[in-house]
């Protein structure tokens, strides 16, 4: 699930981690949730069963040391302008996020860099446990409205194949 930290905070931690565990909910990405302040949440995270999944960038830097161990779920490689290439380029400085990260957890690590083609997909999927290609489906869903389904599956499947 995605959503930021005010909507959870107004509805209240433990109702709405009790919420998700009733709704099948395991993990949860809130982008505007600081390292620094996750702390307040998990208790009732844990409690419930919710991954608060942890969210790195190329730029993390010396961040990534307090981020990693800690992480739970799989770990969000948010994209750069350094970490996305071109269509043919693998970005050096993700390879090395990764690498590090890897140092520090077993924790999977899943890459967002807005993925278009079968070659981008299996390029990263040599470095990443999982790759995000929301981006392409939200432009899927925006140009066939109601229709976007069968558009959206082939798009995947050509995706999960390629790999």
């Amino acid at each position: 699930l995605l959503t930021y930290l005010n909507p959870v905070f107004k509805y209240g931690y433990e109702r709405f981690f009790s919420r998700c565990k009733e709704s099948g909910v395991n993990g949860i990405i809130i982008p505007d949730l600081s390292y620094e302040e996750k702390g307040e949440l998990m208790e009732f995270a844990k409690k419930y069963d919710v991954d608060i999944i942890s969210l790195i960038s190329a730029n993390s830097g010396e961040r990534i040391k307090m981020i990693a161990p800690e992480a739970e779920g799989y770990i969000y490689i948010l994209p750069t302008v350094e970490n996305n290439p071109s269509e043919n380029e693998l970005s050096s400085q993700l390879v090395e996020t990764v690498a590090r990260i890897r140092k520090l957890t077993d924790t999977p690590v899943v890459i967002e860099f807005g993925a278009n083609t079968p070659e981008q997909i299996k390029r990263y999927s040599d470095i990443a446990d999982g790759i995000i290609i929301e981006t392409r489906i939200v432009k899927l869903i925006e140009k066939y409205g109601k229709d976007a389904g069968s558009h959206i599956y082939d798009y995947v499947k050509k995706m999960v194949d390629s790999i």
